[in-house]
């Protein structure tokens, strides 16, 4: 009996999932990599001693990633191992305020009426909200197509959209949240999970309240060897399940015949497939590996998520006030959002975030010293100068941290790179930079991203980042999740 099988462009986690699902469906699976290596923007480096994750750096929901190796029958401890965490993130604010972001409800509770004097009944109930918006509502639209008929007559589609109030589409996550908390400290706290997705808590619907619930209810975690763990063991994994990977092989074409997608063309040849699945940004799928200019001109219509500047900074020096997740808050956040995503540059308050590994992991930079991932964010590429917005970003960001911790950074960093909109897409083929696709500014941002499948092409599908159900290590996961259940449901056909 002849194998079906399936081609994957693009090894981003996203695609390694999906390629692990075909597997576990018989398919013989082929992953197609521009790039030397497998992950995406789940990459690793290291420079004078000090590794680097240089992509995501927030992991949440690993029941994501246990899913696969239950799925492939592998036992997950041969291949990844995390660790819960006691507090989610450390914000400091301009006014000298400081916040401990505890996983504990009850001590995140206390730690906001004491340093914020916001009353624990409103973050009790805020927190609540978030879990029923998720549980209600959340887990339908994001772990099913959104394009296919069959969701919406799911038995639970009812309960999730009698648990639709209008405020979640029509206010802004900045309104809701001030409807809810007292004080300002508090309200840019939960603002700031618009930056999950790229978008603007100004904006953007208040829908997005469920995001603290995944970090705040259901925890934080660390995978121990840093994010490219989880690129590791899902490479590896994959290659167990028998899927075979092709780097420095970037798929030139997608081959078509009569509305079939038929496989692909990789240097000059023409590689053939019952099923191809593009894990590469949906706008450079259509605008060059389908020739269709019309289709990905219509992508364009829809606004880019946020990008970001990241300066990767060996420092010669402990900071114990400091933890894994760190935030700095700029002063006025609305100026902040307004210069990114209105007149597309980088604030010179900027809220500037630091993950430093080596608070978990010692081995990550030599002894008493600290790997910071220092990312600021920053809008699409659209042609701005980003050396000189680095020059000047750079300075910002050293007067503000001088300032906050009460010490003079600069001379303490012995090393340093640097990663900016253009070079994210020129790594990881992310249109204009933008980190999570487009972003979810406009009140029904959810319903037109781009389906998981082609309504034009037989056999073509796309998981990934860029199109449904969004960005994000979560997403991109279950992605790979709707796309494999859509093939197994054509298949049945």
């Amino acid at each position: 009996m002849q194998t079906n099988k399936a081609i994957i462009i693009g090894s981003g986690v996203g695609g390694m999932a999906t390629a692990i699902r075909m597997a576990v469906q018989g398919f013989e699976v082929s992953v197609y990599e521009k790039n030397l290596g497998p992950g995406g923007k789940i990459t690793a480096f290291e420079k004078d001693g000090f590794h680097f994750d240089a992509g995501p750096s927030l992991f949440t929901q690993p029941q994501n990633i246990e899913e696969l190796f239950s799925l492939a029958q592998e036992p997950i401890q041969e291949y990844f191992n995390y660790q819960a965490l006691p507090i989610a993130c450390k914000y400091f604010y301009e006014n000298g305020k400081v916040v401990q972001a505890y996983t504990d409800t009850d001590k995140f509770v206390q730690e906001l009426k004491e340093q914020l004097s916001e009353e624990p009944k409103k973050v009790i109930a805020y927190l609540k909200e978030s879990e029923k918006i998720f549980d209600n509502i959340g887990t339908i639209f994001l772990n099913n197509s959104l394009h296919k008929v069959k969701t919406w007559f799911n038995k639970r589609i009812i309960s999730a959209l009698s648990a639709t109030r209008f405020g979640y589409l029509f206010n802004t996550l900045n309104h809701h949240n001030n409807k809810h908390f007292s004080s300002p400290e508090t309200v840019q706290l939960f603002n700031r999970f618009a930056t999950y997705n790229g978008s603007n808590p100004y904006k953007a619907p208040a829908m997005l309240s469920l995001i603290p619930h995944l970090e705040q209810n259901l925890g934080t975690f660390y995978p121990k060897g840093g994010m490219i763990s989880i690129t590791n063991a899902l490479y590896n994994l994959a290659i167990k399940k028998g899927v075979r990977f092709f780097f420095n092989s970037p798929v030139q074409l997608i081959i078509q015949h009569k509305a079939v997608a038929k496989g692909v063309v990789v240097s000059n040849e023409n590689i053939m497939a019952e099923v191809v699945i593009s894990n590469v940004d949906v706008y450079f799928t259509y605008k060059n590996l389908l020739g269709n200019y019309v289709k990905a001109k219509k992508i364009l219509k829809q606004e880019r998520s946020s990008s970001a500047i990241i300066f990767y900074w060996g420092i010669n020096k402990s900071f114990p006030q400091l933890q894994l997740h760190n935030i700095f808050f700029s002063k006025d956040y609305k100026t902040e959002f307004d210069n990114i995503f209105i007149y597309k540059k980088i604030s010179s308050d900027p809220t500037v975030y630091i993950n430093i590994t080596s608070k978990i992991e010692s081995s990550m930079c030599p002894e008493g010293k600290e790997n910071w991932f220092v990312m600021v964010n920053a809008p699409a590429n659209t042609g701005q100068d980003w050396n000189q917005l680095k020059v000047t970003l750079r300075n910002d960001i050293l007067i503000k941290l001088s300032r906050m911790l009460g010490e003079n950074i600069e001379p303490l960093i012995v090393t340093e790179h640097t990663l900016d909109p253009v070079q994210i897409e020129e790594q990881t083929d992310s249109y204009m930079g933008s980190l999570y696709g487009t972003s979810s500014n406009s009140k029904l941002a959810a319903f037109f991203r781009h389906a998981n499948y082609s309504d034009t092409i037989r056999g073509l599908y796309f998981c990934g980042g860029s199109v449904h159900p969004g960005g994000g290590i979560p997403l991109c996961l279950k992605s790979a999740k709707i796309v494999s259940e859509l093939i197994a449901d054509d298949y049945k056909k």
